[in-house]
């Protein structure tokens, strides 16, 4: 299976492959998520270790489940060969209405076909007021109107 673009990667088809991976994050759909990944995917999240597409889609399913009304923004930090640097933030609340945004960055590899077969994540949690929020689209892709994280200052 071949997901294109595949590296090496130059500043456009790093900037699509981050794209295509913030609009299938904000899809919210676990399963299709996964089919970005390879079938043994390493990622560290946070603090949990996951391998595999099943535990990538289990993962996803708590994530947004407990991350309500989730909305993500991704913008490519580096590039280099197969491998892509980006920083993001989104925008949740939990169970009790409090609002979240989320920042942080991920460090990717990806195989020849363009999967992606590791994934580092460091992410920090600041709880914002509702007022506060940002990230205003309906569940989905961002538009494209819609500012990235450099134009809104993030």
């Amino acid at each position: 299976m071949s997901r294109p673009p595949v590296p090496p990667f130059d500043a456009e088809t790093a900037a699509l492959k981050t794209r295509m991976a913030e609009d299938g994050w904000n899809s919210q759909a676990p399963e299709k998520v996964a089919l970005a990944y390879t079938p043994d995917s390493v990622w560290r999240n946070r603090s949990a270790f996951i391998r595999g597409r099943a535990e990538i889609v289990t993962f996803l399913e708590h994530k947004w489940a407990r991350e309500q009304d989730y909305r993500l923004i991704k913008e490519v930090w580096a590039f280099r060969g197969n491998r892509i640097a980006v920083r993001f933030a989104y925008e949740w609340r939990d169970a009790g209405g409090q609002w979240f945004r989320s920042y942080g960055n991920e460090n990717w590899e990806f195989d020849e076909a363009g999967l992606m077969s590791v994934r580092h994540a460091s992410i920090n949690d600041l709880a914002i007021d509702g007022r506060e929020r940002l990230f205003h689209w309906d569940m989905g892709r961002r538009p494209d109107g819609h500012p990235g994280l450099s134009e809104l200052g993030l």
